[in-house]
């Protein structure tokens, strides 16, 4: 069945403090956003000792309005894009009382009172960042952390990276020729509509942020121009009277069930060549879903003028590849984002292009004991996924999965990357791109099989080590 959490599917809440097996390898979670807050909660229930640092002043990350730690792109007008059903963590649904798409207040609320149901508020470390991480002569993680204690260096087992990938903004490289007078801004330091009150403004890309952000525009600013150099296909929320997500598949089936669905979404939804805008040089499915409900109408009305790719910035204006011109006092660039790792060396880590192969998208294969969690781009929401990365990596570290050999590990993480690649267009926004429904499935498939090595090995050592090989620990724990 297509992953969809229900409100019988509630866990029990955590009353007492869950012991912690020091035996156990003891790993560091880097950020407390919804990935990090998964992965507190797996480590927590399984009993791996873990520390967890959030350099901001409160958990949520990305969902935090003016999140303190400067990382958060959440605006005023936010909300997902991913219904309720299909978003929240698999043991606790979104409270009943929620709309079908939450706002981004709503979502924070209920990473918070995801925090306090399972009891490990206490394990996260707030206004402390992780300036850098790097492996010790004997193959530990030294963590070195800035918080109002001072700085501070820790060793690790294992490392958890859950900083997040929509936090470094992504301009036009190279840049377009020409100088401009006005404001430039990055959708990720977009707030409100009162920083386009009034103005001019020339909104570049076809995303879900320049869909907020033009049909906001719509209403405040003097006026909206919305340069799209790619064409894409935008689908409504809503498919059917339902939401159009809830329409899903068994992870079982390939990817063509899926692509399908969303062919059926967009043509429903209705094609934006009339529209003015381009038309998609790709089906519907080869390229990460928009969704506006709202942007036919300010096109149609006038509010909206779609506009093709930049040729150069002139002044109080932009150009664009058509030879039109309009008047500009403020270019907003939803361009997306880098992903980067500020706090490890780009010689041992590096997403070139944003591309960094993982196997099933978490496990480094030559670096032992450093996972990734939330680090893909799913046809869906992140959250499910980050909670089955996060649970997978407790079962590592509580030594009940064994990986398959070095050999088989790595062939069959380039087979998954090969594929995950063949069904998007080739840009970097698509390089961690996978399928929702087919990546639970696949990864249940592989902890399954995983626990099945486990337990044929006469005593399994827990270790971070992605292998059959010695631990570091030397800890003897019947798998």
């Amino acid at each position: 069945m297509p992953y969809l959490v229900k409100q019988s599917d509630r866990s029990a809440a955590v009353t007492k403090p869950i012991p912690t097996d020091d035996s156990l390898p003891r790993a560091c979670i880097i950020g407390a956003g919804s990935s990090g807050i998964a992965a507190a909660k797996a480590l927590s229930l399984a009993g791996v000792p873990f520390d967890c640092f959030e350099a901001g002043g409160a958990i949520g990350g990305n969902w935090v309005f003016d999140n303190p730690n400067g990382r958060s792109a959440c605006y005023d007008t936010l909300e997902i894009n991913t219904s309720c059903a299909r978003m929240a963590f698999s043991d606790f649904p979104m409270p009943a009382s929620y709309p079908a798409y939450a706002r981004h207040d709503q979502v924070h609320a209920y990473f918070e009172q995801y925090v306090d149901h399972f009891g490990f508020r206490s394990d996260i470390t707030l206004h402390t960042s992780v300036t850098d991480v790097a492996r010790s002569d004997d193959g530990a993680w030294l963590v070195q952390t800035n918080g109002p204690d001072g700085e501070r260096t820790r060793s690790y087992d294992a490392v958890l990276v859950a900083n997040g990938h929509h936090w470094d903004p992504r301009l036009p490289d190279p840049a377009y020729p020409g100088a401009f007078d006005g404001e430039q801004l990055h959708a990720h330091d977009y707030r409100s509509g009162d920083q386009l009150e009034g103005r001019n403004i020339v909104v570049v890309g076809a995303g879900n942020s320049a869909m907020d952000i033009a049909v906001e525009g719509s209403h405040r600013a003097r006026s909206v121009n919305l340069s799209i150099r790619r064409g894409q296909w935008v689908m409504k929320k809503w498919l059917l009277g339902r939401p159009a997500d809830q329409i899903a598949f068994p992870g079982w089936l390939p990817w063509w069930a899926t692509s399908l669905r969303l062919r059926i979404g967009a043509l429903t939804s209705g094609g934006l060549a009339r529209y003015g805008l381009p038309e998609p040089s790709h089906r519907p499915g080869q390229s990460h879903p928009v969704q506006s409900d709202r942007i036919r109408q300010r096109i149609a009305a006038g509010r909206v003028i779609v506009r093709p790719g930049i040729e150069r910035l002139d002044g109080d204006g932009v150009v664009f590849t058509d030879g039109s011109r309009v008047a500009a006092d403020l270019i907003v660039w939803a361009t997306g984002y880098n992903v980067t790792f500020p706090f490890l060396d780009p010689a041992l880590v590096a997403a070139e292009e944003n591309e960094l192969p993982l196997f099933k998208r978490t496990l480094h294969p030559d670096l032992p004991g450093l996972y990734f969690i939330g680090l893909l781009q799913p046809v869906g929401a992140v959250m499910p996924l980050a909670e089955a990365q996060s649970a997978w990596v407790a079962e590592i570290l509580a030594g009940r999965y064994v990986a398959p050999a070095d050999a088989e590990l790595r062939s069959r993480m380039e087979r998954d990357h090969r594929r995950n690649k063949r069904q998007f267009y080739r840009s970097p926004r698509h390089t961690m791109e996978v399928d929702f429904d087919h990546f639970l499935w696949d990864l249940a498939r592989e902890r399954k099989r995983g626990r099945g090595r486990a337990e044929r090995r006469p005593v399994a050592t827990p270790s971070p080590v992605p292998s059959d090989g010695p631990s570091r620990q030397a800890t003897e724990v019947r798998a």
